[in-house]
């Protein structure tokens, strides 16, 4: 892993995030739902290696608890552990709010993103039925937690 630095994201990132969200995700965020995440005051974040933007994640914090909402790591990057190190640096985040919980979804065919959440400590605490949209249909998002 080269130099790889971690700072909130810009309204302007929000292009280069895209290209991520899109070569990563089968059923990518959108534009507005980024601009809406920012605007809301959730905490995002981009992981950067000589400026460029390689990765993102989305954390809600809120009445003691947090949600991770989105995390992506750009496929040519995968398996370096940078998307480990984005959701530890978010769970650091989430402890300075005073959150004492993360909770996650993510989908059962997602096996590398359930590896890393389980190696960090997460467990699984239940399914949300037809949940993400798929090829087919839907498909269900298991239900992560984990103490901070």
């Amino acid at each position: 892993m080269q130099n790889i630095n971690f700072r909130p994201m810009l309204t302007e990132d929000i292009n280069h995030v895209m290209q991520v969200e899109t070569r990563v995700y089968p059923y990518p965020w959108t534009r507005v739902i980024l601009s809406d995440c920012l605007r809301v005051g959730y905490d995002c974040w981009v992981a950067t290696e000589n400026e460029k933007i390689i990765g993102h994640g989305v954390l809600s914090v809120a009445a003691g608890e947090s949600h991770l909402l989105n995390l992506a790591v750009d496929q040519n990057y995968q398996g370096q552990g940078i998307g480990r190190k984005m959701l530890t640096h978010l769970m650091d985040i989430a402890r300075i709010k005073s959150a004492d919980m993360i909770l996650l979804e993510v989908r059962p065919s997602n096996k590398a993103a359930i590896h890393i959440y389980e190696s960090i400590g997460f467990n699984e605490i239940g399914c949300r039925k037809a949940y993400y949209p798929a090829p087919k249909g839907k498909e269900d998002a298991l239900l992560f937690a984990c103490q901070l």
